[in-house]
């Protein structure tokens, strides 16, 4: 019996390599991220009905609300939400 054969690693086809196991370290690695101010990134998502700043807006209510005459101008479509979507919005490089 051979030095090899005796190995307790098990065969190369089912150890794996250790980028196939998902941890904090290696989670979205070759995704497509959204840009911090885009509506789904970190920034811009805080100024959504369901963010800190939008949530409060909504919560006051009247004009601040998401339909209201300064809530609409923040949303994807208004034209303060909007230009900020067009112009720091969108994705970011895959990663790796």
């Amino acid at each position: 019996m051979s030095s090899h054969e005796s190995s307790n690693t098990g065969s190369k086809t089912s150890t794996g390599t250790a980028s196939q196991v998902e941890t904090p370290a290696n989670a979205g690695i070759g995704e497509n991220k959204p840009k911090a101010f885009d509506s789904q990134g970190s920034i811009g998502k805080q100024f959504t009905e369901n963010g800190a700043l939008g949530g409060a807006a909504q919560k006051i209510g009247g004009p601040l609300d998401k339909e209201g005459m300064v809530g609409k101008q923040f949303t994807p479509e208004g034209s303060i939400g909007g230009t900020v979507q067009s112009n720091l919005g969108g994705q970011k490089g895959r990663s790796n």
